[in-house]
């Protein structure tokens, strides 16, 4: 029986106060009479009452002080307190309600009013705690969902970006490297505050990963040009080109049948602006400086730069200090001058990846 009572400290520098208080509400609650706040504090370390019954007028520390150092801990901030005083102005109320009192009750008190309060701010909490309770599971409920989502999202993007690899067998690592790239100049650009009010608004979560779809239109293109072992004929370049176009339109038409997306509008802008070039000579449209994408800008460098580092058939690898220099000499040419200079600060950490890779 006594397990399942509220449990409510009664504080009151006044003997009197306390026995008249506890025999109140001892036949309905479990009573701890405490006649300093002091005492108060030291009690509260052992138990968690369900409600505070506090004098104002106390000495060494009085009421009001007391409040303002429960509510300034977080472990006692939610613990109702309610004022018993014999104070009855206006200003003492409105101050004792202002520092986070439920309620002031005037003394001598009226022992079946004190219950009916204590009463309805105990179910007041009580279902102020159920809600917080039922919104804490629904927000885990939502996390897990999303959690859920994302997963299977991320697994979709790896199986089309493995399927790209797969067919495209000369270029193994390359997804997985260029995503580590861009994490790398975004973290640097944050820093920096480099493009900071557009990345801003970005959610990293999606856009790192929609990076794995800038090749995608590449599983449309012939296995003859995509693994050819020499270099490409103008003929067969022009059609290699035509992989942007294609990963473009794919990824359009899955946000036709889906809701919009930040990870696809990211993958979009990645896929269609990664080739393009800051003085506009780039493909498929020929956008330059700040017309192309700032996601297709970033991915620009990325891609060149693991191109640079990776062996073909018909070039061999350029260690990670050339692909530095050729990077840093087409700024302002093939890359945004903006993010050169982040990259710049930024290339050791991709060489670091290059050396950390299994294969390139």
């Amino acid at each position: 029986m006594d397990g399942s009572r509220k449990t409510i400290l009664l504080v009151d520098d006044n003997a009197t106060n306390l026995t008249a208080g506890k025999n109140i509400l001892k036949d309905q609650y479990k009573v701890y009479p405490t006649p300093s706040a002091e005492i108060m504090f030291d009690l509260i370390e052992k138990i968690t009452p369900d409600m505070i019954l506090l004098d104002i007028e106390m000495p060494d520390m009085n009421g009001y002080e007391a409040i303002k150092k429960l509510k300034d801990n977080p472990k006692w901030g939610d613990i109702p307190v309610m004022f018993l005083t014999s104070k009855t102005d206006e200003g003492s109320e409105l101050e004792g309600l202002s520092l986070g009192a439920i309620d002031y009750v005037a003394k001598p008190f009226s022992a079946p009013l004190l219950l009916k309060r204590i009463e309805n701010h105990l179910l007041t909490e009580s279902q102020k705690k159920q809600l917080r309770d039922f919104n804490n599971n629904l927000e885990d409920m939502v996390r897990r969902k999303t959690m859920q989502v994302t997963n299977l999202q991320n697994a979709v993007l790896n199986t089309v970006a493995d399927l790209v690899e797969f067919r495209d067998d000369i270029t193994g690592g390359h997804v997985s490297r260029t995503q580590k790239y861009l994490k790398i100049l975004l973290d640097e650009m944050i820093a920096e505050e480099v493009y900071i009010d557009e990345i801003s608004d970005w959610d990293m979560d999606y856009l790192i990963p929609s990076a794995q779809l800038h090749d995608v239109g590449k599983i449309a293109i012939s296995d003859m040009i995509l693994n050819k072992p020499d270099k490409l004929t103008q003929e067969e370049f022009e059609t290699m080109k035509k992989h942007v176009e294609i990963g473009v339109k794919a990824i359009q038409k899955i946000e036709k049948n889906a809701e919009e997306h930040s990870f696809l509008k990211h993958a979009r802008l990645i896929a269609g602006g990664h080739h393009e070039k800051w003085d506009g000579s780039g493909y498929p449209i020929g956008l330059s400086g700040r017309d192309i994408p700032l996601e297709g800008r970033l991915m620009a460098i990325a891609d060149v730069y693991d191109a640079l580092i990776s062996k073909r058939p018909y070039k061999r690898p350029f260690n990670t200090d050339e692909a530095r220099r050729i990077i840093e000499e087409s700024s302002g040419s093939h890359f945004d001058p903006a993010l050169v200079e982040v990259f710049s600060k930024v290339a050791d950490q991709f060489a670091e990846v290059v050396r950390n890779s299994t294969y390139y």
